[in-house]
């Protein structure tokens, strides 16, 4: 063997570079020949020198030509190339896998729980009468949420069998119905929802109707978020508040209301299993509007009650036994109309001035409010109204009939709680309420604060002399008033009838307007309008101002102002503010504070008690024997004044009795203008006043107000003085018309005396009065003792006692003479007044007359 080395075999693989033996640079570089080595031969064929037998792995050069020679894959021709791979389908499954949780993912933070919609949040705000019975519901949208644990379970568990019966169990979102609904609404087989109570809710409270891809969309993330973040509970409680039932319903409990008039806690099985039928289609399922449709209504609820035995909320037994309930005769939405506006709406006014409620809120509704008003009572004023004045009207002869309004206000003296609230012809007739807007001047109804200001500052006349109900003052028509230092002001009386010397009491009587313009400068006109703002009126009441016309009321407070105001005197000076609100609550549980009732400013001493008392024991008088005489007819001991506005606008009767205080006003009014109007001829009367038309109504709804209660008496303590008559000088030429201010006949003077009596005679009464207690008659002044009546201004003739009790003598009867229109002509002859000893007086006579007597009904006093 040659110690050359052997020349490289073609079919090795080259080595890397830098490895193996290098040839030695002294061999020929060219080819060599001879023979070819045979396997295994030459260095590196082996461990050994000599090499191995054993085969040589191949290289990777080898591999890869080997890999080459391979015969390649065929191509997929014809359909097979549409066919996807086992690779292809795996990717596209597993990247639509992760595309749907993305989006999902972004859905679920993108989307959040919006507010809820307008429509859902709006709510009626309902009041209630003081009983408890519904008087109103504001706002277009008929809805009253309640919570869950006042709805009975009968009533949700038919909801749940109707809509949702694994609403407990199941997810926000069911696949299946879905999928179910869809394929439903494909083949038309009707368009189902297929959603869960809870989309059902997502949908009503905080999206809205319209059917939308995006809604849906919505819908869909909302309803899973808010299945985390909600229970069940609280779902299904809006659920069953936001869902429509038809009739203008929306929530289970104003559908009580409306189908079966019960609340939603009451709902029996029957009733709340067809509440639960009407979900699904709510004005066709109406048995009442759509009676063709009833066989499909009680399709319906059979479903439901059966689905309710399945889920075992109902016993097959109960089933059997439960009969379809016929819901109600359907209504038209409770509204406004009527007095039902003008109750609302002078509630709403007292929640927002004593800021109870803002604006705002009320506005959002969802409140119940509980209201002082008693239905009958209310009922009472209505039907006093209509029978003394509105049925009385010919608006197609009387033209002036057509501008006749009225309105009125009772409160109870010792709450101060307003009972019974007139407010005009009809809400959607005339929307301002007459009880309390102020534009009609209050006139003579006016006079009795100047005259409880007058007690309460022990004020004196201009000659020094206290001033009670038996200070004589000079009535002579415009008799210029004294010590006012501003412009002469000298007030003219009703028909320019002078008085001469007349007692406060009998000025009041009458109304003589020249007597308490003196008083209001005697008191102080600063000081009457302070008495009238402690006793009710606002301060901002429009014209009360401290000038001596303010006796004369040309201040235009409202009749619930006045009604304040007597109330205040009727609870002897103690003023509680008035309230129209018992309880609030919203939702039907949370409660809202209402103002402390002892807080000082409700409850005060306004004025003394013996200024009230005093000026009750005068105005008793007005009733008896004055201007106010119609009252009597309630039957029970009454004060009260009449009044009359500039021109007639207005006529008012404010009195009470120891338990009602009540107002009332007949007002002129233009129907399309809403001017004011005189009421000359309305009513085919010559003139409209205060001891008419108001009287009567008052009369009347006191009567009933009260019925089937005691009578109580006045307990009245008197100011000093108050019992003891001073004698004015008496001149017989003054004239003793009663027409002054508020004087004459019912509707025929202004503010009349009587209406011819009972009978066409009525002797005074002596309602309220102690017999014994104080002294006799006041003075007479020319009246007659014996009983008169008969209606009309005509002079008459008569035999009488005029009597008269004094201080330590007698009074002997005499003859008066008058006539004409202008003052009854009584001709009297009669016995001797006797004193039978203090505070009684004897006498006798008779007297007979074709018109009112001369002066008024003698009276008792305390």
């Amino acid at each position: 063997m040659s110690d050359e080395p052997q020349q490289r075999s073609q079919g090795w693989a080259s080595r890397e570079p830098g490895t193996g033996p290098r040839p030695d640079p002294a061999s020929p570089a060219g080819p060599q020949t001879g023979p070819r080595p045979g396997p295994g031969a030459g260095p590196g064929a082996g461990p050994g020198a000599g090499g191995s037998d054993s085969p040589r792995k191949p290289t990777t050069e080898q591999k890869a030509k080997a890999k080459s020679k391979r015969r390649p894959r065929p191509k997929r021709t014809g359909l097979r190339r549409l066919v996807p791979t086992w690779r292809m389908l795996l990717g596209t499954v597993l990247g639509a896998a992760l595309l749907i949780v993305g989006l999902f993912a972004l859905g679920y933070f993108l989307v959040q729980i919006p507010s809820a919609n307008a429509a859902a949040v709006k709510q009626s705000n309902v009041f209630l009468y003081a009983d408890g019975s519904q008087l109103a519901r504001d706002g277009d949208v008929n809805r009253e949420n309640v919570a869950l644990e006042h709805i009975s379970k009968d009533a949700q568990h038919a909801t749940l069998a109707a809509e949702d019966r694994d609403f407990y169990s199941e997810s926000a979102i069911d696949p299946k119905a879905m999928l179910r609904a869809g394929w439903n609404t494909v083949t038309g087989k009707g368009r189902q929802s297929g959603s869960t109570i809870t989309q059902q809710y997502v949908k009503n409270y905080y999206l809205g109707q319209e059917q939308t891809v995006t809604r849906k969309v919505k819908e869909f993330f909302i309803s899973v978020k808010l299945d985390r973040e909600k229970s069940k509970d609280e779902i299904l409680e809006g659920y069953l508040n936001t869902s429509y039932y038809g009739r203008n319903a929306y929530g289970i409990q104003a559908a009580a209301q409306a189908y079966y008039g019960v609340n939603a806690r009451d709902l029996t099985v029957g009733q709340g299993a067809y509440l639960a039928a009407l979900l699904n289609a709510p004005s066709e399922y109406d048995v009442i509007a759509h009676p063709e449709n009833r066989a499909g209504a009680l399709a319906r609820w059979n479903y439901v009650l059966d689905g309710m035995v399945k889920q075992k909320w109902l016993t097959r037994a109960a089933r059997a036994e439960v009969t379809f309930p016929a819901p109600h005769q359907a209504k038209g939405s409770a509204g406004l109309s009527g007095q039902r506006g003008y109750l609302v709406q002078a509630v709403t006014a007292y929640l927002t001035s004593h800021r109870i409620l803002d604006e705002d809120t009320l506005t959002r509704g969802g409140f119940r409010i509980t209201t002082t008003l008693q239905k009958p009572k209310q009922d009472a004023f209505v039907k006093a109204v209509n029978d003394q004045v509105m049925d009385q009207l010919d608006k197609k002869n009387r033209k002036v009939d057509t501008y006749v309004r009225a309105g009125g206000v009772a409160i109870d003296p010792s709450s101060g709680k307003v009972l019974a609230m007139y407010g005009g012809i009809d809400y959607t007739r005339q929307y301002v309420n007459n009880a309390t807007r102020r534009d009609y001047q209050v006139g003579s109804t006016f006079k009795p604060f100047v005259f409880a200001s007058a007690v309460q500052n022990g004020s004196l006349t201009q000659d020094g002399r206290t001033i009670t109900p038996n200070t004589v003052y000079d009535g002579t028509d415009q008799r210029p008033v004294q010590g006012w230092n501003g412009s002469g002001y000298a007030p003219e009386n009703e028909d320019g009838e002078s008085y001469g010397d007349i007692s406060v009491r009998t000025a009041t009587d009458r109304s003589v307007n020249s007597v308490y313009a003196q008083m209001a400068v005697d008191v102080g006109p600063a000081n009457v309008e302070r008495t009238a703002v402690a006793l009710g009126l606002p301060a901002g009441t429009p014209d009360l101002t401290a000038s001596p016309s303010i006796a004369l009321g040309p201040a235009t407070a409202s009749v619930l102002d006045m009604a304040e105001a007597y109330a205040t005197l009727a609870n002897h000076g103690r003023h509680g503010a008035y309230t129209l609100v018992e309880k609030i609550t919203k939702d039907g549980s949370e409660s809202v504070p209402l103002p402390a009732e002892d807080s000082a400013a409700s409850d005060r001493q306004a004025v003394s008690r013996e200024a009230a008392d005093t000026t009750t024991d005068m105005l008793q008088g007005v009733v008896d024997g004055g201007t106010g005489q119609a009252a009597q007819n309630a039957g029970r001991p009454a004060a009260g004044k009449t009044g009359t506005a500039e021109e007639d606008t207005a006529a008012w009767f404010a009195g009470y009795t120891p338990d009602l205080a009540t107002v009332v006003a007949v007002m002129g009014q233009d129907p399309d203008t809403g001017a004011h109007k005189s009421l000359y001829g309305a009513l085919g009367q010559a003139r409209i006043n205060g001891g008419g038309y108001p009287a009567q109504i008052w009369a009347q709804f006191t009567q009933d107000a009260l019925e089937g209660t005691d009578v109580a008496d006045f307990d009245l303590q008197l100011q000093p003085g108050a019992e003891e008559p001073e004698e004015p000088a008496w001149d017989p030429s003054a004239s003793e018309s009663p027409g002054g201010p508020d004087g004459g006949t019912v509707n025929g003077g202004q503010d009349g005396y009587t209406q011819g009596g009972v009978g066409g005679s009525r002797p005074a009464p002596t309602h309220g009065r102690t017999p014994g207690r104080g002294q006799g008659r006041e003075p007479d002044h020319g009246r007659t003792g014996g009983a008169g009546g008969g209606a009309g201004r005509t002079g008459g003739s008569g035999t009488g006692t005029p009597g008269g009790t004094h201080p330590g003598g007698t009074r002997t009867g005499g003859t008066t003479t008058g006539g004409g229109a202008t003052g009854p002509t009584t001709a009297g002859s009669g016995t001797t007044g006797t004193t039978a000893g203090p505070g009684t007086t004897q006498g006798t006579g008779t007297g007979t007359t074709t018109g009112p007597t001369s002066g008024l009904t003698p009276r008792s006093r305390h």
